[in-house]
């Protein structure tokens, strides 16, 4: 489905480095606590917990990866940089909380509620996912300010849907999922004792599996969305054209020189964008001349816009582009 394009959140700059790094410090502390808690009272919300919070640590650390990855500079082999390794392991991670995180909580949960047992110690569970709310809280907080200055005055929903820096809302998601999940844990670890009805303990840990597979779904189609190709922001997209028509009327002392038929981009990273833009040369217009128009316009591109790594013109008609747009507009993916 393609993504809302009726706003643009200012450009988003590598910040969701920050909140990656107190996401696992903060995990690291949880899960730590989690495991201890489980062993102790024998909860299978709380196992299922403390796997979650494993899983977690493991997933940012991959983030954090794909970020120094992505960071490298262009070689021979990727003329365009090494951005999309930032959507690759994004694409992982979300895939990693749906197999590891929602698997083994659901199967932890169906197995507890087949053969129940009482949860002991219930007072180090409540301490435990009293700390661990507080951990959680920590990291999430940092990530809810940074993507907050990231996303602007849009919604934020619509902002992670437009997001083009996937590691800056996922590890929000995931903290405000792991909170949910905390709560969770909780209630039913008083449920199963104050009803005496152990198995409610598994149905909470089923209840936590379908958190993280509802959480997991989501962050693997904007992921995926991001690693096949989107196209960059539209206020990108305005910029490189509003440069274009400002460069058309000059040059050999005339206007005219050419005409802007349109646009097409790709958005190759957080940071790296990949642009087309369709032009028709005038008739007498010679190659020095098209050639000087052609490189002034890049410099001025790039000067404007830094994350266009690449900027291809490409001479035709205003009927060879229209016809090509048309195409585009039926398989949904013109700007």
């Amino acid at each position: 489905m393609p993504k809302p394009t009726t706003a643009d959140p200012p450009p988003q700059q590598s910040s969701s480095k920050t909140s990656v790094l107190a996401a696992v410090i903060g995990d690291l502390l949880v899960a730590a606590s989690k495991t201890v808690a489980a062993v102790l009272t024998g909860s299978a919300a709380m196992a299922s917990e403390a796997v979650h919070s494993f899983v977690d640590c493991g997933n940012e650390v991959l983030l954090l990866y794909g970020i120094a990855r992505a960071a490298r500079k262009p070689d021979i082999e990727h003329p365009f940089g090494h951005g999309r390794e930032v959507y690759f392991w994004s694409f992982v991670v979300s895939l990693l909380i749906f197999t590891l995180g929602a698997g083994v909580s659901l199967y932890q949960g169906v197995v507890r509620i087949r053969t129940p047992q009482p949860i002991e110690s219930p007072l180090v569970s409540y301490v435990v996912l009293g700390l661990a709310f507080l951990f959680e809280g920590g990291s999430w907080l940092v990530a809810a300010r940074q993507f907050g200055r990231a996303k602007g005055g849009m919604g934020l929903l619509q902002a992670m849907r437009l997001s083009k820096d996937p590691p800056s809302f996922m590890t929000m998601l995931t903290d405000s999922a792991a909170m949910l999940g905390l709560v969770i844990a909780a209630i039913t670890t008083y449920l199963a004792g104050a009803l005496h009805r152990p198995e409610i303990d598994g149905m909470g840990s089923v209840a936590i599996g379908l958190l993280l597979a509802v959480t997991s779904l989501f962050l693997v189609r904007e992921s995926k969305s991001l690693l096949i190709g989107e196209r960059a922001y539209p206020a990108v997209r305005q910029s490189i054209m509003d440069i274009a028509a400002q460069l058309a009327g000059t040059g050999n002392g005339k206007p005219g020189n050419f005409k802007i038929n349109g646009i097409i981009t790709a958005q190759l990273g957080p940071q790296h964008i990949v642009a087309m833009l369709s032009l028709e040369f005038a008739d007498d217009m010679r190659a020095p001349d098209i050639e000087k128009a052609v490189v002034e316009l890049e410099k001025r591109v790039r000067q404007a816009n830094p994350e266009v790594v690449g900027l291809f013109i490409k001479p035709q008609t205003e009927g060879t582009w229209s016809e090509k747009k048309e195409q585009l507009e039926r398989q949904g993916q013109t700007s």
